[in-house]
């Protein structure tokens, strides 16, 4: 969100947010009381109180009496939160965070995969294949930018295709698991020809409605993408 439309109280959140997802407080540690907040950020008492609920819901730090304010352990994180999805990209997302993404985008994809080849509507096939021929454009111009857009077009659509709400609902999570692996692969080009290739193949099985086949195009590719981050957290950890 445009922090030129947040409130103070937003404002705080997000720079509370941030700094977790930075490190700068970490897990089990202390941030400064809600009066020390509210003079270092000059805002009032009622507003700093205010973003420490909202952190609270959001399950980043837990606030009790005689203990202050901690930051509350990642399992507790309410990870499919908008912002605290956006915060990941600013803070340190290792390859462990990958594999956690992928390891969730693999049944995930694969389910809207064979959801999407049942459901899918005339308007979604053209949702799927306007974001293909984007793909496919912004390839050819070697326009990276254009391509990953694309490519997170293409996703979206696909869950959007299953007319599951919980499906379409985990539309930011797999954006900004994409975003996350983009960050890892480093690549000029998001998607190779190969990729490419694999997304049309899901989308002639989906518009087929041939699920079961979608299915597996789905699990195959992210499958291979996968063993890859396994493979990158190996070595990382041969090398330390």
């Amino acid at each position: 969100m445009d922090a030129r439309h947040l409130n103070l109280t937003q404002q705080l959140v997000h720079e509370l947010g941030r700094s977790i997802l930075k490190g700068k407080y970490k897990v089990g540690g202390k941030l400064p009381s809600e009066a020390e907040l509210g003079e270092i950020y000059d805002i009032s008492r009622n507003a700093t109180r205010e973003a420490v609920k909202m952190l609270t819901a959001k399950g980043l730090i837990s606030s009790r009496p005689r203990k202050g304010i901690q930051v509350a352990d990642q399992n507790k994180w309410n990870l499919f939160d908008t912002d605290v999805l956006g915060w990941i990209l600013v803070g340190k997302p290792d390859l462990y965070m990958l594999r956690h993404f992928m390891q969730l985008r693999q049944p995930v994809e694969a389910q809207a995969a064979y959801l999407a080849a049942q459901y899918a509507t005339a308007e979604d096939f053209d949702n799927i294949e306007q974001a293909l021929s984007n793909m496919q454009l912004a390839e050819v111009n070697n326009d990276a930018e254009a391509t990953h857009h694309a490519d997170v077009k293409f996703h979206k659509a696909v869950l959007n295709a299953t007319k599951n709400p919980f499906f379409i609902q985990l539309e930011n999570f797999i954006e900004i698991a994409l975003k996350v692996n983009l960050r890892y692969t480093n690549r000029i080009k998001p998607v190779t020809e190969l990729e490419y290739q694999a997304h049309a193949d899901l989308f002639a099985a989906i518009k087929k409605g041939e699920a079961a086949k979608a299915y597996e195009f789905a699990m195959s590719t992210q499958s291979a993408t996968l063993k890859l981050v396994d493979e990158a957290i190996t070595r990382s950890e041969s090398e330390a």
